[in-house]
């Protein structure tokens, strides 16, 4: 299948007062048209800055950025009006990434009015269209974020993102600021929507039954850089990065006698501030050996199933 996104070898670096904070570092992968890549990890591991700067809300540091075979690394200010069209981004909260003097009909037609593409009639038939598609009451039209629930808010962000057509939508932590009741209603609308419309996700969150139930790949990052990437059900069935290994076994379980298999890390964290070379994992690692403190890369280990480990490279599984 052909790949919509595909980036190599992206960095983004931030300036602080100790140096570089190495926010995104050495990132390659792509996204096919059509699929949901979900990308897990904890917070502050860089997995939010990755989405915002492929679709260009940061600008990157180094590396590419390839979007249906055109390099979009350092695109012109028309080319950016150009992929604001087809690249979108569902933020986290949607009360704080909706204007609170906008009412429902105002903000879902915002990214209309700002393509100057249609009539005004044309405008508000596409908003009915949309708040029918996202599940939106027609009563609630002229309502304001602040009488709305996070669940109708988001949405409305939903609405708002999708209204110009687009074909590549980050969708960062999407259901992480909703009640546990409302996450399944906005998961699946997600995926419906994405299913009608042929979208291509990637699905940024810390919670790995969402990235699971919703992905059809998963990369794992850990402090700025993927650690492992492959289909989502290989990576819940055999994972073996020791991180990603860690991350499942914290699922919580329904069963009051779960198998005694915690992975509990301990160590310290190492800082993501001019890090050392080597794996930023092993500081954590039971499993770390002299070779880990050189640089890592991400290898095939068996097919579709990528992993940046020294251990899982010599088969010392």
């Amino acid at each position: 299948m052909t790949s919509l996104v595909e980036v190599k070898k992206l960095k983004k670096y931030f300036s602080s007062a100790r140096g570089l904070l190495h926010a995104v570092d050495d990132v390659s992968f792509s996204i096919q048209k059509g699929k949901i890549l979900g990308v897990v990890g904890e917070s502050g591991c860089g997995k939010s800055t990755l989405g915002r700067t492929i679709i260009h809300l940061h600008e990157s540091t180094g590396g590419t950025i390839q979007y249906n075979g055109k390099d979009i690394t350092n695109p012109s200010a028309k080319e950016i009006r150009q992929l604001r069209e087809k690249m979108q981004i569902i933020f986290q909260d949607p009360y704080s990434s909706l204007d609170p003097r906008m009412t429902v009909e105002a903000a879902i037609s915002e990214p209309l009015l700002a393509s100057h593409k249609i009539s005004a009639r044309k405008r508000r038939e596409e908003v009915t269209r949309m708040m029918e598609m996202v599940g939106i009451d027609e009563r609630l039209r002229y309502a304001y974020p602040h009488e709305l629930d996070g669940g109708r808010r988001q949405r409305i962000v939903i609405a708002r993102a999708l209204i110009l057509q687009p074909e590549f939508v980050v969708c960062d932590e999407p259901v992480s600021a909703l009640d546990v009741s409302i996450q399944a209603q906005v998961l699946n609308l997600l995926r419906d929507l994405q299913k009608k419309q042929n979208l291509t996700y990637m699905f940024v969150t810390h919670d790995m039954s969402v990235v699971r139930h919703i992905s059809d790949e998963i990369c794992v990052m850990y402090l700025g850089q993927i650690v492992e990437k492959c289909p989502a059900k290989q990576l819940f069935e055999k994972p073996l990065h020791p991180y990603t290994q860690a991350l499942i076994s914290a699922i919580p379980s329904v069963d009051i006698h779960p198998p005694k298999n915690r992975e509990i890390l301990s160590g310290e964290i190492t800082s993501p501030i001019n890090p050392k070379p080597g794996c930023r994992f092993c500081a954590r690692c039971r499993y770390a050996q002299n070779q880990c403190h050189q640089p890592q890369t991400l290898n095939e280990v068996e097919p579709d199933h990528f992993v940046a480990c020294a251990r899982v490279s010599d088969n010392e599984l």
